[in-house]
């Protein structure tokens, strides 16, 4: 990495300088199974028409109205309820830097379980704002205790609850969900990113509450090249939060391809069920696999310990196989590897190169 110039060290945020970046794996020639996509392409039948209807799209225009014919197609997807709204983001990332933007009043503060997703923590920090994470039960569970406690003396702006959560792939106990949303102060946003693959969802209990947040993506939906993220609340509180959204942040050609992909939502509910077979599948032969400890999953991935997750993964990398090794993230991931559920012949690629590299 070239050193930064001298001169520039003023310009830029010192807490920003030692940051590191998100890093992204480099993927040619590998078994990827490291980002928790939808390892299934579009049928050649629908590529080609998606592609005409694009070729077909006025590029020399601003995006206009069309993208709130995608808002509604992804209201009536989600089974939105009555009275709320939605506002879409490129991916949930941006939605999730909105979020702090919109909530960074004096005092304001992010609460979110670890490990969890990176970037509750890294959008706290790039808006200057406080992050606490709360760490998990051993076994992956919500801390009730702890929780509650953190709520009590921090008075979160933003309580970040995923469901399932990620990296640990599980569903909290909706109990303690319940008794958090009761205790919060401010907002909680549940984060239903891998909702494809979820046995739940939080969308029927949404109407109960007036500070919950639901939030998901079309990248697990099987469009992760497309970035459209999309979140829906109350209509007074989405009003607010959309005022911090840049103008056409979703481009003609994102949304006219998530309007596609609602149209042929079969298609893509065909490959979320198939996944899901292969995620049963997977779990059968890593509890078979003598060293290996793995966690249920209700998403696109599966958390497993090794005796040495370096060792495996770098391993796994040599027989042309990428997961990703989330052991340095957090003490309770110690040894941890987090599988991505790819095709039938991709998981036994992954299931051989796992067990050579143990």
């Amino acid at each position: 990495m070239t050193a930064l110039d001298p001169k520039f060290k003023q310009l830029i945020r010192q807490d920003v300088q030692s940051m590191h970046a998100y890093a992204i794996q480099d993927s040619a020639g590998m078994v990827k199974l490291d980002a928790m996509e939808n390892p299934h392409r579009l049928p050649a039948a629908l590529q080609a028409h998606l592609g005409q209807r694009l070729g077909a799209l006025a590029l020399n225009r601003y995006p206009d109205g069309r993208v709130n014919d995608l808002r509604q197609a992804l209201a009536e997807y989600a089974r939105m309820p009555e009275g709320f709204d939605i506002m879409l983001g490129n991916g949930s990332d941006e939605l999730i830097s909105l979020l702090a933007m919109a909530c960074d009043v004096p005092g304001g503060s992010i609460l979110a379980p670890l490990p969890g997703f990176v970037m509750y923590g890294m959008s706290a920090q790039l808006q200057g704002l406080k992050f606490m994470g709360v760490p998990l039960t051993a076994d992956f569970e919500l801390d009730e205790a702890a929780m509650l406690a953190a709520i009590a003396e921090h008075r979160p702006s933003i309580i970040y609850l995923a469901y399932p959560n990620n990296p640990t792939a599980n569903l909290w106990d909706d109990a303690v969900i319940e008794k958090i949303i009761t205790a919060a102060p401010g907002l909680v946003v549940m984060d239903e990113a891998y909702q494809p693959f979820s046995s739940k969802s939080y969308i029927d209990r949404m109407a109960r509450h007036g500070h919950v947040l639901l939030m998901r993506t079309l990248s697990k939906f099987g469009l992760a090249g497309v970035r459209i993220g999309y979140m829906m609340g109350p209509k007074a509180l989405i009003a607010e939060i959309d005022k911090v959204r840049p103008p056409y942040n979703i481009s003609v050609l994102n949304y006219e391809c998530a309007l596609f992909a609602l149209e042929h939502r079969e298609v893509f509910a065909e490959q979320a069920a198939a996944v899901v077979v292969q995620r049963t599948a997977l779990l059968d032969a890593l509890a078979a696999m003598k060293g290996v400890t793995a966690w249920k999953s209700d998403a696109n991935m599966i958390l497993v310990r090794v005796p040495d997750a370096a060792k495996t993964f770098e391993g796994m990398k040599s027989r042309h196989v990428l997961v990703k090794n989330v052991s340095k993230m957090h003490p309770l991931l110690a040894n941890c590897l987090r599988l991505t559920v790819g095709t039938a012949d991709e998981n036994a690629q992954m299931l051989a190169a796992l067990e050579k590299s143990l």
